[in-house]
């Protein structure tokens, strides 16, 4: 094995690359995104277009390939039952084989919709019942890959008496600082 590839930068591509490079590529410049653009003069952007444009920064950074498949082997890792839909973890890779490009242009287009999530009750400890709901193993896909983007902007601006749903953070902590 060459050293390259060790590395993870030898010719070989991701799962995601190819899909994400179409999709930037489509309808980038030009009125068909075959073409180059019309050269015009910057203009200032209104709040609107400022925050267009943060978003479709953001979600280049979620659909990206890198992104993509470090939310695929952590979706992976956690395992869990199928959505709705049937669809194992094992039945992903494959499904992502089809269907990459699709996801990551309904992710840029903003497009996408999760599908209904699938309740299962499941029983409590002392006693009844307590609702779960199992998303789809794609949309665990989508969720974990946003999460890896926004979690490192958010979480810094969290108060610090925040405990509940946070990395590195427990309800034993939040009693011990109560």
């Amino acid at each position: 094995m060459s050293v390259k590839r060790r590395q993870g930068s030898g010719d070989q591509k991701d799962l995601f690359d190819q899909a994400l490079q179409a999709s930037l590529r489509h309808g980038a410049t030009g009125e068909s995104g075959t073409g180059p653009g019309a050269c015009a003069e910057p203009q200032a952007f209104t709040a609107w277009e400022q925050q267009r444009a943060l978003t479709r920064m953001l979600m280049e950074e979620v659909a990206s390939s890198a992104n993509l498949n470090q939310a695929y082997r952590r979706v992976k890792a956690n395992k869990g039952a199928a959505g709705v839909d049937a669809m194992s973890i094992a039945d992903l890779l494959p499904w992502l084989r089809e269907n990459r490009e699709r996801l990551i242009v309904s992710l840029l287009d903003g497009s996408y919709q999760p599908k209904t999530v699938r309740g299962v009750e499941i029983p409590k400890p002392g006693g009844g019942t307590r609702q779960l709901g199992i998303p789809t193993v794609v949309d665990r896909l989508v969720q974990q890959a946003i999460l890896q983007v926004l979690e490192p902007i958010l979480d810094p601006a969290f108060s610090p008496s925040s405990f509940g749903f946070r990395p590195g953070k427990s309800a034993y902590q939040a009693l011990f600082q109560a």
